[in-house]
């Protein structure tokens, strides 16, 4: 499932219009190395594996739309950084991805 859900957020960035060839590469290669990270989150805490993919789903696509509602990406990235608090000594590198991530979806929504 979080595979699927993966794949998924890569082909809306890779669709999406309305984001900077630069900020689709970096967003890839992003999503590829948290990929992994997630994957092994699942193995010890699927369900928390599970909201972390769908609140990236969710902020991407808040990001990708056209028409962009701040509110909207502000409360799915406060959401997605929620999803990871507590995983910081176990998984520093999803915390830090995540925050990469955020920090990126959040300057592509002003």
């Amino acid at each position: 499932m979080i595979e699927e859900t993966i794949k998924k957020i890569e082909t809306r960035i890779q669709k999406a219009s309305s984001i900077t060839t630069e900020n689709k590469a970096e967003l890839l290669k992003l999503l590829a190395t948290l990929e992994s990270e997630i994957v092994s989150l699942s193995k010890s805490a699927s369900e928390h594996a599970e909201s972390v993919a769908g609140f990236i789903e969710r902020s991407a696509h808040e990001a990708t739309r056209r028409e962009k509602n701040p509110e909207l990406l502000r409360l799915s990235l406060a959401g997605l950084v929620e999803s990871v608090k507590g995983f910081e000594g176990s998984h520093p590198r999803l915390t830090a991805d995540i925050n990469c991530i955020s920090t990126l979806l959040a300057n592509m929504g002003i």
